[in-house]
């Protein structure tokens, strides 16, 4: 039977909008390349500067991401989130299933989550997370029915802050059979949640994905020391290092992967796609340097778009490399 991935994360719609000039995130006083947690009164002040008119909608979140990918990719998958009961909410729920995702979504009177990327000309993007319903996500949502029939439990760092639920969900996936795999998301969360993030690794996670910047926040080291001491905590260690490629490490195999060269003008969604591939790979029983190259294959193709998602003649593509690696 093909395994089945399941992921946890944040349910975001992503409202993208390229801006002309840097200037703005001056004026709007948005550290350029953040990622900032607003309140409804800043997400006025940002519709108000710019005209949405041109902006562009998907669903977002890392774990949604991800999650969408590997659908794409052939795999089934699943995502548990929250949303509100609003448009936002809808258009997150039909373009979910549109993507053939299986949405295990709660539902709540707060507005549902909403995520404003500023892309800059130069591709760098600034993100501006209003979280609404989607920070409702807690302990009591969870079922140990809602693991059933997945192998794969994928987590997005971002909703490592809240404690009990993450702690509860992996207790219930590691119940269920699943493997655990975390991708650390954001350096800042990794540092405000270092202990509880060593602990969680440390008992119940499998497979950590993890940049450059997650992983010295992690682990104090550079990109190849923190992949050997991040190898020795769980089974599969992967650390991306941008246009260097990325390191895979699991008991004494080791892998450097080779980037693939890419145009890149926005890198939303790199490492959430990165995951895809590479969950896909070990989904399929491949070795893990070809899951590596998938994980890199498919991350190269979504910086040459703007936001996430990609359309069907680029997975097309995707496609065809990937039965040549396969085959190689």
């Amino acid at each position: 039977m093909m395994k089945k991935v399941l992921g946890m994360g944040n349910a975001l719609t992503d409202i993208l909008l390229q801006i002309s000039s840097d200037d703005v995130l001056n004026e709007l006083n948005l550290p350029k390349g953040s990622m900032q947690l607003i309140d409804s009164a800043k997400m006025k002040e940002i519709r108000t500067a710019l005209d949405f008119s041109k902006a562009v909608k998907a669903t977002g979140g890392s774990a949604s991401n991800t999650i969408n990918g590997i659908t794409k990719l052939g795999v089934a998958g699943g995502f548990l989130g929250k949303i509100g009961n609003d448009e936002v909410g809808a258009f997150f729920l039909s373009d979910s299933m549109a993507n053939g995702v299986s949405p295990l979504l709660g539902y709540s009177d707060t507005p549902s989550g909403n995520c404003t990327v500023l892309v800059s000309p130069d591709g760098e993007r600034t993100l501006c997370t209003f979280l609404g319903a989607a920070a409702e996500l807690s302990v009591d949502d969870l079922t140990e029915d809602l693991f059933t029939g997945y192998s794969v439990f994928h987590i997005e760092g971002y909703l490592v802050q809240n404690h009990d639920l993450i702690r509860k969900a992996v207790q219930l996936a590691k119940k269920a059979g699943l493997k655990v795999s975390v991708d650390l998301a954001s350096y800042n969360v990794v540092e405000s949640n270092l202990e509880f993030l060593q602990e969680i690794v440390t008992k119940y996670v499998d497979i950590v994905f993890a940049n450059e910047e997650e992983a010295r926040a992690f682990t104090g080291k550079e990109p190849e020391e923190a992949l050997l001491h991040i190898a020795e905590l769980c089974e599969v260690a992967v650390v991306k290092i941008g246009k260097q490629g990325s390191y895979v490490k699991s008991g004494d195999s080791r892998y450097t992967i080779a980037p693939y060269l890419a145009k890149s003008i926005d890198t939303t969604g790199a490492g959430d796609l990165y995951a895809a591939g590479f969950l896909v790979g070990l989904a399929s029983g491949y070795s893990l340097d070809l899951c590596g190259k998938i994980g890199s294959l498919v991350s190269s193709k979504v910086v040459e778009v703007l936001g996430a998602k990609m359309d069907q003649e680029v997975w097309d593509d995707i496609h065809l490399q990937i039965n040549n690696l396969v085959r190689h």
